[in-house]
Parts: C-alpha cells; structure tokens; sequence
C-alpha cells in the first residue's frame, strides 16, 4: 500500500485509482497491521495529509477517477500518466445545415485539428469540463487561409447561433441538442469568448468515437467559405 501511496499522493481521490474508495474499516486496519512500524507511521501520516484541493477540470476530472478504465488507473497510480490541461480542437467548413465537427476518416493536423479518427489515443481519457465554439470567414478556403483566419463569436453568424449542437461519445449523450445561442458570451466578460460550460462535466475514455454535431435550421446570410471551430476544453491523462 505504501508504494501505492507514493505514486498518487498528489491527487485528491486516490482511493478510486488504487481500488480502495468506500473501503471498510477493518480491511484497511488489517493492512496496516501487516506493515512494518516505520512504514505503517509514514502511511498514517499520508493518510492524514490530504493534498492541497485541485481547481478547475482536474478537480472535476479526480471526482471522476472511479470511471477511469483500469489501465488508466493503473497507469496513473504508477506515474506512468498524469493529468495536462488540454483542448481538443477540429475545424470543419459549414458547407451544409449538417456540420460534424470530428469524423472517422480525420487526421492531425496543426491548426486545423489535433485528433485523428475522431477518438482519442489508447491511454488518454478526457474530461470535458467546457467547450467553444466559434466560426470565421477566411479569404478562401485553402488550408492555409483558413488556418490563418480570425474564429470569432458566433453573435456574427446569425444562422449558426439560432442551430443546436449536441455533442456524444460511443452514442453516448453528454449533451442533447442545445441552442447553440448557448455560446454566445460576447457580453459576458467573465466567460472566454464562445465558451459554454458543462454544470455535469463528462468522461471520454480513450479509443471512443467523439461526436460533435451542429444542426443549423438554415443557411441564409452565411458566407459560402464560413468555418467553424470546436474545441473541447479539460483535463486529459498523458505520458
């Protein structure tokens, strides 16, 4: 159990990596009673210091340990992996009323998204604690203009802003069609730009289809080059 301990003495719910949430009473005596004297005192000791409280996705991400597949876990109590912020972004031309943000046949690209397949990489697993949307219209629809146009928020683009988004994961929902007017914050000050934020953060495990879709009602007065931008905002386990 100490060398356990060792290995995840930083997180705030270490017991869900190692197995040991809701464990009883007795059980937990009984292995500290097999230890040695020194390494039951130093156990005890950790037991009693919790660290500091995490903020922001990796606090939500560590209530969230419990769901981890067990090689994450694994993973994470050994120091193999540990928790980054993260945004997993795509970048898809509206070209119909139907916009799929993530698709099967996707490949990285930088500046234009950094997620093959639309599914995460084996060993990552990602809390979604918000997500942005924003669109721009570049010069044309070359990779590179598009890579270098400006994404702005979507108080600009009318016909996108009265759509609804949804956004799922192994069919899973984790959010149901919702107006898309839910990111518009250009008058919230407070709020990044285009951000909408999860009250009930969600988990994607790795190797998941990803699935973030825009249903727009209509595509009047947007530009035929018009982009659109996701990005999925978190914490993410990585090497």
């Amino acid at each position: 159990m100490l060398e356990l301990l060792e290995g995840t003495e930083q997180y705030n719910n270490a017991g869900a990596l190692l197995g040991l949430e809701g464990i009883e009473g007795e059980e937990l005596l009984g292995a500290l009673r097999r230890m040695n004297p020194v390494a039951r005192q130093r156990t005890i000791n950790k037991l009693a210091s919790p660290p500091a409280n995490s903020k922001g996705s990796r606090a939500e991400m560590e209530k969230h340990f419990g769901e981890l597949p067990d090689h994450i876990k694994s993973a994470l109590s050994k120091g193999d992996l540990r928790l980054a912020d993260t945004i997993i972004y795509s970048i898809k031309p509206v070209n119909s009323k139907t916009v799929k943000l993530f698709e099967t046949q996707d490949v990285k690209e930088v500046g234009i998204r950094n997620l093959s397949n639309a599914k995460l990489p084996k060993n990552q697993a990602l809390l979604v604690s918000g997500i942005v949307l924003l669109a721009s219209i570049p010069t044309d629809n070359t990779t590179d203009k598009i890579m270098a146009s400006r994404f702005i928020q979507l108080e600009d683009f009318p016909a996108i802003a009265n759509g609804e988004f949804s956004l799922k994961a192994n069919k899973k929902i984790i959010v149901p069609e919702t107006s898309v007017a839910a990111f518009k914050t250009q008058s919230h000050h407070a709020v990044p730009l285009g951000y909408y934020k999860l009250a009930n953060p969600r988990l994607i495990q790795d190797d998941i289809l990803i699935e973030f879709t825009v249903e727009l009602g209509t595509m009047d007065g947007l530009d035929p080059k018009t982009q659109l931008y996701v990005g999925l905002h978190g914490t993410i386990t990585t090497p």
